[in-house]
């Protein structure tokens, strides 16, 4: 990512923010590119591994969703963690758990064990993503993270682009030393993880005063924009945790982000499925099920990019939701392939889109004593229903109707309350505008 310098950006912000960006922003898509392909990998395993040992989609929906629930539990407190021990330390401890017991996945017997490896999953990898957001805040200027967040969030679609060809070859080692191919799924994409978050270990930096990578005027720079952005003011203060979890802000933003979390984890564990229903081989569910992730890859950025150049968060928020609900709603009346793979691009793309304009709004809104909790009780409770519940749903419509299509009606449902939601929330003259710098980056 190239950072050109224009009238609100000088020679050092421009070198200062340059030499940020390529330090931190490619590593950690990297481990955020694994995260979601050892979290959503269970979905190309389950064209195997459900017949193996007996999961309907019912139970398959429920153990999946499982995931969530811990994740949910243990989300603000690994938060939380991170702030008092240092990000180096926090977020190498959550990769190297992750991994294992991704890996680990490839031992599931039955339901039961199933449903304890994906809980301990989500337990896991919770306070990975709020973590990487709040660090981020300690090291990029607010004028620049909606963009950036675009960026490295692109490891999320990019994790489908990837996995899915790459799950289909390696359930093609089906039989291998006397392996199943779902197994060596699990084994071959769950060990990278750990090796990552020893690299952690070397290679972060907790905040910019220890940055001995930054020359003095860069270090300098970076310290005072930071210290200014913790002197405005903010619609969420400081306050008690009790406090935080009941305050509108955060609850409504959490509501909002339900539509975006809910799209993209339901369908990176249901997708594959959906489309073999059409008849297709697992290698061509694969490279189908990549499209809509490549797509959503290359527009993320884009929009990201728009919303930081306008310096305008709530239009770039409200456009991706109504296209997850065009989306879900066109998916949900489609009957034949082609239509369907331009509907869940529709819906992918707005998922993603959504992202760097929304949590950039996130973040605008919340103090710095608030913004660790603050961000992972949004995260949380979005994964919680977005995630966890709305994966069981799809489980139960699809089992009643036997539909895959269907199931995602209340998904969409959901999402057109998000949208109203965010809509009333940022409405002229519910709080302090975002200022209005224009920063370049090509």
């Amino acid at each position: 990512m190239n950072i050109s310098s224009t009238d609100f950006a000088t020679e050092v912000e421009t070198r200062t923010v340059k030499k940020v960006v390529l330090r931190l922003v490619p590593f950690l898509m990297l481990c955020y590119l694994l995260a979601f392909i050892d979290r959503g990998n269970v979905g190309m395993a389950s064209l195997q591994m459900n017949n193996d040992i007996g999961l309907s989609a019912q139970v398959f929906g429920f153990g999946s969703s499982l995931f969530f629930v811990s994740y949910f539990i243990c989300e603000v407190p690994s938060n939380l963690a991170l702030q008092k021990f240092g990000a180096r330390v926090w977020l190498a401890r959550i990769m190297i758990t992750w991994g294992l017991v991704s890996a680990g996945t490839a031992l599931v017997r039955s339901p039961s064990s199933f449903y304890v490896l994906r809980f301990l999953l989500g337990a896991a990898e919770a306070g990975f993503f709020p973590g990487v957001l709040l660090y981020l805040s300690y090291w990029i200027p607010a004028k620049y993270r909606a963009r950036i967040i675009a960026t490295f969030m692109v490891a999320i679609p990019a994790a489908s682009f990837i996995g899915s060809p790459i799950s289909a070859v390696l359930l093609h080692m089906d039989g291998f030393a006397g392996i199943r191919g779902w197994q060596w799924l699990f084994i071959l994409e769950g060990i990278p993880t750990v090796i990552l978050g020893l690299i952690c270990l070397k290679l972060l930096t907790d905040k910019p005063t220890q940055a001995t990578w930054l020359k003095d005027d860069e270090r300098e720079w970076l310290t005072a924009a930071l210290s200014q952005e913790k002197r405005e003011p903010k619609k969420v203060a400081q306050m008690s945790l009790a406090k935080l979890f009941c305050n509108r802000y955060v609850l409504c933003l959490a509501l909002v982000d339900v539509c975006a979390s809910g799209a993209g984890s339901t369908l990176s564990v249901w997708q594959p499925q959906l489309l073999k229903s059409f008849g297709l081989t697992v290698m061509q569910t694969g490279l189908l099920n990549a499209v809509p992730y490549a797509l959503s890859s290359v527009l993320m950025v884009y929009w990201g990019r728009s919303s930081d150049r306008r310096q305008e968060r709530r239009w770039h928020t409200v456009i991706p939701m109504l296209l997850i609900g065009l989306g879900l709603f066109g998916t949900s009346l489609s009957g034949s392939l082609g239509p369907t793979i331009v509907m869940l691009c529709a819906v992918l793309v707005g998922a993603y889109a959504f992202k760097g304009p929304f949590w950039a709004l996130a973040s605008s809104m919340l103090s710095n004593s608030t913004a660790a909790a603050g961000l992972a009780t949004i995260n949380a409770i979005a994964n919680l229903l977005g995630g966890g519940l709305m994966v069981n749903v799809y489980g139960w419509v699809k089992g009643a109707t036997g539909s895959y299509a269907l199931a995602l009606m209340p998904l969409g449902a959901l999402t057109l309350v998000s949208v109203v939601t965010l809509v009333l929330l940022t409405r002229p003259g519910s709080g302090k505008q975002l200022h209005k710098n224009k920063v370049e980056i090509a």
